[in-house]
């Protein structure tokens, strides 16, 4: 039996989070069926975006495609629903199972093997459990964000032992924190993966991160070709701060701790939480030309 939250093999293309929120909008739609464009609308995403999603979901058998009219209708397959309704994810007031837990903990205990200890790993996962629980809305997808943010902060942690001893060429550690790190910090980080590449690596958090980023956050992102990929909010640790060569914050005040020989910055950015789309763009711009300009001076 799966625990309790993960969702069946044969649903694997609802992984990606804009075709899992296809999927939750058509579960709650009138016989489960819904045009592009009233997806488009709801998700806030580009019409492109929304065709793309919907049509891998169609390839897999997951949605199906129906013209009526001017108008191509695309809704759930009965026996998907009814997988759909079956499978219950985790609220924050709910755990993801000690079984689930200790696979994460010995794949993490595999993948960091002569660097940390099976002890030291567990207490990180299990950290990492209880932060990512107590977020506003905590509960989607909560044990692959588990293993993920646990992961990071394992790798922050390594970083760090390595302070001193690092390759020549190895790449600069960057930390973007906002408030929400929904907003902000996500455009930064993801605008520098995508400009820095090799020469980089970006982490983000949030003081007080909510459970998911923004749509318009990823339509932003997504006009300007920028990837997103599997990131979501995490709440701000230490060990990424120590982690950090240059620590970004915006909005976030003094919540971001202060270790010596790391450089800090603040950046004075508009927040996009509430913003229409136009302005969102603004805000994504005047990142961009901020993370352009940091890239040059790490460069230099």
């Amino acid at each position: 039996m799966r625990p309790r939250g993960t969702v069946a093999p044969e649903l694997a293309a609802l992984g990606d989070a804009t075709r899992g929120a296809i999927a939750r909008l058509l579960l709650e739609a009138d016989d489960h069926a819904l045009t592009v464009g009233r997806l488009t609308e709801a998700l806030a995403l580009r019409q492109p975006t929304v065709s793309h999603h919907l049509r891998v979901l169609h390839e897999a058998g997951l949605v199906e495609r129906e013209p009526r009219g001017r108008e191509v209708w695309y809704s759930l397959p009965e026996t998907v629903a009814a997988r759909l309704e079956e499978w219950s994810p985790p609220t924050g007031d709910e755990t993801i199972g000690t079984e689930l837990l200790g696979r994460i903990i010995d794949d993490l205990g595999t993948r960091f093997t002569g660097t940390f200890s099976r002890e030291t790993v567990q207490r990180v996962v299990l950290d990492s459990y209880d932060l990512l629980r107590a977020r506003d809305g905590a509960g989607r997808a909560l044990p692959s964000a588990t293993a993920q943010f646990a992961a990071e902060r394992l790798s922050a942690q390594q970083s760090t032992e390595l302070e001193g001893e690092r390759p020549p060429g190895a790449p600069l550690e960057v930390l973007f924190v906002c408030v929400q790190n929904a907003g902000r910090s996500q455009l930064a980080a993801a605008i520098m993966r995508h400009l820095g590449g090799e020469r980089v690596r970006v982490r983000t958090a949030g003081s007080a991160p909510i459970d998911a980023i923004r749509p318009a956050v990823v339509t932003a992102l997504d006009e300007i070709g920028v990837p997103l990929g599997g990131e979501f909010p995490k709440p701000l640790t230490d060990d990424v701060v120590r982690a950090a060569d240059v620590v970004v914050t915006m909005g976030c005040g003094d919540a971001c701790p202060v270790f010596p020989g790391r450089r800090y910055l603040d950046w004075a950015v508009a927040d996009p939480a509430g913003q229409p789309l136009d302005r969102v763009r603004e805000i994504r711009d005047d990142i961009d030309a901020r993370v352009r300009g940091l890239l040059d001076e790490l460069a230099a």
